[in-house]
C-alpha cells in the first residue's frame, strides 16, 4: 500500500455545508499532530472568504475547479461533506488522481456506487475510509466492550430510536437520491446494531409512513425495521423526521441491559446506563470532539500504508441493508440478505479523547432541526 512521506496529511474539504462549519473544519485544531486543513472546494465564495479568514486556510477551488484542486500537489486527501448523492463521483475523481478520501456517511447513493468507490481505491492504491465517527467515541465503544466481557450475559435484542423535527426546506426532505430519515439518521441504528451483535443481518422487515406535510412530500416521515440476526437474535429501531429529538438505544442481554441515551449525538454529552441483577452503572461521557478523532486515525493509515476501520465495506455493508429496508417497506415482505465480506468491527481500542470544538461563525448555513 502506498504511504504517505510528509509528517501531517494536507486535506481538502469539498462542501461547506453545516457539518463542515460545526464540527470539520474545526476539528483540525484537534487533529493538528498528522493533519493539515489547507484548502477548500466549494460554489460559494462568500464562505469561502468568510472560512478562508477564520481557519486561516489560503487555497480554494469552485467545484468545476475539483480536479485542478486534485492535480493542484497541494492536498494529499480529501474530507468529503457533500450531499449524499455526490459522494460517488467526488471520490472517485479524487481516487483517480491518487488523493485519498474521507467520505461522509452514508458512503454513497446505492450499493453500486459505494462498490464502484470501493474498486476504484484498490485500483489506484488509496486509503478510503466512511466518517462513521462513533467508531471512535467512549460510551458507544464501552458498550461493545462491556458486551464482549458478557455483562448482560448474551445479547438477544437491541431497540433503537433516532428522531429530529426536520425543517421544511432542508436538502433532506428533497427528492434526491438518498434523502430522507433512512439514509441521515436511521443508518446510525443500522451501523449500532451490526458492531454490538458483531455480526450482519440475515434478513429485515420494514414498514415507512408519512403525513400530508409539505417537508413530507417527497420522502418518508418515518421508517420502523426489524433486523434478523443469526442466534435468533433481533434488532429493531425507528427513525423519524417529524417526532422530538430522541437519540437512543438499548441493548437487552439474557442478564441485563445497558442503556445509551443521548447515543448517537455529536454535540451533547452522552449517557450510559449498565443494570445487571447485582449492579447499576451511570455515567456521562462531556461532549467531545468526534470529528478529531477519525481525521487522526485516517491519517494514521495514509501515513503508514494501512487499511482504515471503518473502511468502504463498512458504508457499503450499511447501503446493502438500507436498499433491501426499502424494498421491504415498498413490497410489505421479508428481504433476505446476501453474504458480505466480513469487516472488521470497532472496539475501544480506537477511542481518542479530545475536548470540544471551539464554537465557530456560521456562514450562509443552518441545522436540519428545528431550534
Amino acid at each position: 500500500m502506498k504511504k504517505a512521506s510528509a509528517k501531517q496529511v494536507r486535506y481538502a474539504v469539498v462542501g461547506l455545508g453545516h457539518i463542515a462549519q460545526v464540527a470539520v473544519l474545526p476539528a483540525f485544531e484537534h487533529a493538528k499532530k498528522n493533519s493539515k486543513l489547507v484548502a477548500f472546494v466549494s460554489g460559494d465564495k462568500k464562505k469561502v472568504k468568510e472560512l478562508a479568514k477564520q481557519f486561516k486556510v489560503e487555497s480554494s477551488w469552485s467545484y468545476e475547479e475539483y480536479d485542478e484542486c486534485l492535480k493542484s500537489g497541494e492536498i494529499d486527501a480529501v474530507y468529503i461533506a457533500l450531499p449524499n448523492s455526490m459522494h460517488k463521483d467526488f471520490a472517485i475523481r479524487a481516487a483517480e488522481a491518487g488523493i485519498h478520501v474521507l467520505c461522509e456517511k452514508p458512503m454513497a447513493a446505492t450499493t453500486s456506487e459505494c462498490q464502484a468507490m470501493i474498486a476504484s481505491a484498490e485500483k489506484n492504491d488509496i486509503r478510503l475510509m466512511i466518517a462513521y465517527r462513533l467508531h471512535f467515541e467512549e460510551a458507544n465503544m464501552r458498550a461493545v466492550t462491556e458486551i464482549q466481557n458478557g455483562v448482560i450475559g448474551e445479547v438477544r435484542l437491541i431497540n433503537s430510536t433516532f428522531s429530529m423535527q426536520v425543517k421544511t426546506d432542508n436538502i433532506r426532505t428533497e427528492d434526491v437520491k438518498a434523502a430522507g430519515p433512512l439514509f441521515d439518521i436511521g443508518i446510525y441504528c443500522i451501523n449500532a446494531a451490526r458492531y454490538l451483535m458483531r455480526s450482519e443481518p440475515l434478513s429485515v422487515m420494514a414498514m415507512a409512513v408519512s403525513r400530508d406535510q409539505k417537508r413530507f412530500s417527497k420522502i418518508n416521515e418515518a421508517v420502523s425495521v426489524a433486523m434478523k440476526f443469526s442466534e435468533e437474535r433481533l434488532a429493531s429501531f425507528v427513525c423519524s423526521f417529524g417526532a422530538k429529538d430522541v437519540s437512543r438505544n438499548e441493548i437487552v442481554g439474557t442478564s441485563g441491559r445497558i442503556i445509551l441515551e443521548p447515543a448517537y449525538d455529536y454535540s451533547v454529552p452522552l449517557k450510559i446506563v449498565i443494570e445487571t441483577d447485582d449492579r447499576l452503572i451511570k455515567h456521562q461521557y462531556p461532549r467531545r470532539d468526534q470529528f478529531a478523532a477519525e481525521l487522526l486515525s485516517f491519517s494514521d493509515c495514509v501515513l503508514k500504508g494501512r487499511e482504515p476501520e471503518p473502511s468502504g465495506i463498512e458504508g457499503l455493508a450499511d447501503l446493502r441493508i438500507i436498499e433491501a429496508i426499502l424494498k421491504s417497506a415498498e413490497s410489505g415482505k421479508e428481504i433476505k440478505l446476501d453474504k458480505i465480506k466480513k469487516t472488521k468491527r470497532p472496539t475501544e481500542k480506537q477511542v481518542t479523547v479530545h475536548p470540544p470544538v471551539k464554537k465557530t461563525r456560521l456562514i450562509k448555513v443552518q441545522s436540519a432541526g428545528r431550534e
